[in-house]
């Protein structure tokens, strides 16, 4: 494949140890290697080969499961993780992928109920949509002509009277926070802002940490003496846990380690384009091409099972496009 010509890598590698696939004697199978050491480094070289695929601004989501040996967890998603941080890449995300259901016949531990998604990228600069994947709010505000309440109950009432009578600012201060909340006020009134939260200095603490080295907020209680957090009408971004079901409506196949598409939709909206091209260097029966598809995307397959490559051709052939 030639340099730099995929927006996004979706996939999923077999998992060490845990299935034997029907390729017969291929050597290139991902999976089987006798030590799980190899099976990083096999990995870590074949997104070497994503890499230089992948457009400059693209990303790759790597879903990986986890394996006991001897009744110790490996911590396999993140021996890959860490391995292809060390190569080069990004890491942006962790996303926990919470699966809602399972079983377990082990007695001596906690049932297992996700698994790691991780979102790399080549480059600080990507391209992201984050208006694709924003939550819409549930509830509007509240907007009369003698008030103004946001979507969960914010007046300002009570910020106002903290800025009026604090001790720790100064009058400028007081005159500058005054503003900043009614600029808020406005800005929910125009639609802009759906809720937002004020911290004062001497009112209340700055969020995770009050040192300045550490965080911007408690530098910005110092320097300014409040900060906003607004949460805009648009939408808020989702969160890096994802309760997602593990069967798919397409179980007719023999594929026994299929995701479901709904993993994809985040993935896809965000990080390719629409009419970008959707890579999965481990195809399977082609759920990556499929959820690309009908996401107005592109999609690429590669894998070695002939029978697999025939089911994802039957499930693309199914969709009714014209190509």
């Amino acid at each position: 494949m030639d340099n730099e010509s995929v927006n996004c890598i979706i996939t999923s590698p077999p998992y060490w140890g845990m299935r034997a696939y029907d390729n017969g004697d291929d050597s290139r199978e991902i999976g089987n290697e006798k030590e799980f050491e190899q099976y990083v480094t096999n990995l870590t070289n074949i997104f070497e080969e994503a890499k230089r695929v992948l457009r400059k601004d693209g990303s790759l989501w790597l879903n990986l499961g986890d394996k006991y040996v001897d009744k110790a967890l490996l911590g396999m998603p993140w021996r890959v993780a860490i391995s292809l941080m060390d190569s080069g890449w990004i890491m942006r995300n962790d996303v926990i992928w919470h699966q809602l259901k399972g079983t377990q016949s082990c007695k001596d531990r906690l049932r297992d109920s996700y698994e790691h998604v991780f979102h790399f990228v080549k480059s600080k600069k990507y391209y992201y949509d984050s208006d694709a994947i924003r939550i819409k709010p549930t509830k509007l505000p509240t907007v009369s002509s003698s008030n103004t309440i946001s979507s969960t109950g914010v007046s300002g009432k009570k910020y106002r009277k903290l800025i009026q009578e604090s001790t720790e600012l100064t009058e400028q201060e007081k005159a500058n926070a005054l503003k900043a909340l009614d600029d808020t006020l406005a800005e929910i009134r125009t639609g802009l802002v759906n809720d937002f939260r004020m911290t004062i200095r001497g009112a209340q603490r700055a969020w995770h940490s009050d040192s300045v080295k550490i965080s911007g907020r408690a530098k910005e209680l110092v320097n300014r003496g409040y900060y906003i957090m607004k949460i805009y009408a648009k939408g808020h971004l989702p969160s890096d846990v994802w309760d997602i079901v593990t069967e798919d409506t397409w179980r007719k196949d023999s594929h026994c380690a299929v995701y479901p598409e709904e993993l994809l939709i985040t993935p896809i909206l965000a990080t390719c384009p629409e009419n970008g091209i959707v890579l999965d260097p481990f195809n399977g029966t082609g759920t990556t091409v499929v959820a690309s598809l009908k996401l107005g995307r592109c999609g690429v397959g590669i894998d070695l099972s002939p029978q697999y490559i025939k089911t994802a051709q039957e499930r693309i052939d199914n969709l009714g496009f014209l190509f």
